[in-house]
């Protein structure tokens, strides 16, 4: 039983036609494909009241957490249906890079002082949130694609540490054309992953640890799944 003392905070961006993804990902269509009046038999009928919509999206769509399996060719066993479920509930902590403006570099050795700033201790397993507010400042702009990113050194120091997954506002976890392959690549060597899109976590700075929860759905084969993931304050 949840009591009155326990907060939720929603992490995920919202699921909608033509909604912002990645330029390398297919489009996101939702249609309706079946309607009440349709099931009723009513013809001619002036309302048309969905009763079931069709998706169509990648893996990667929206609010998502990459396999391993999408992280290089050596990890293809590591699809999303094969992670250990422990993996996406853990403890996590929410780190400040709201000075951080576009396409601008996150370095490893910033991470090691957000963290510090924020007088929590990493334990192995937590996820790490990077708040950007690209998300508040940039969402459905032309400047949605330019968010900050880190490093390849900053995901070793991340994986180093033991911890399950990071997150960020962002498209992309690290900056394109510039680090990112590099830090899918070092997620798959390290068998840590990512969060992308998220949402919110201004609202987690300062609020000390909290629980994330970010449940894939269980597709076979999957290189990735949308989540509805949260933060759980008591």
């Amino acid at each position: 039983m949840q009591n009155h003392h326990t907060e939720i905070i929603d992490l995920s961006q919202e699921i909608y036609h033509g909604m912002p993804v990645y330029s390398a990902l297919p489009p996101v269509g939702i249609s309706t494909y079946a309607t009440h009046e349709a099931w009723e038999g009513l013809e001619n009928a002036s309302t048309q009241t969905p009763s079931v919509l069709k998706l169509e999206m990648s893996e990667h769509s929206g609010t998502h957490v990459d396999a391993l399996s999408h992280m290089g060719r050596p990890y293809a066993a590591q699809s999303i249906d094969n992670m250990p479920l422990t993996m996406f509930y853990t403890g996590g902590i929410c780190l400040d890079f709201r000075h951080k403006g576009l396409s601008e570099m996150i370095h490893a050795h910033e991470i090691e002082a957000a963290i510090a700033d924020t007088g929590l201790a990493v334990q192995k397993g937590d996820t790490i949130l990077l708040c950007t507010d690209h998300y508040r400042k940039h969402f459905a702009t032309e400047n949605w694609p330019n968010g900050p990113g880190i490093s390849a050194e900053a995901a070793r120091l991340l994986g180093g540490m033991g911890i399950a997954a990071f997150g960020v506002e962002t498209m992309s976890p690290g900056i394109p054309k510039v680090s990112n392959k590099a830090v899918h690549q070092i997620c798959g060597e390290l068998g840590f992953t990512h969060y992308e899109n998220l949402i919110n976590l201004n609202r987690l700075l300062g609020r000390g640890r909290f629980r994330f929860i970010a449940l894939p759905l269980k597709i076979r084969g999957g290189t990735g799944s949308p989540v509805r993931a949260v933060a759980v304050l008591e």
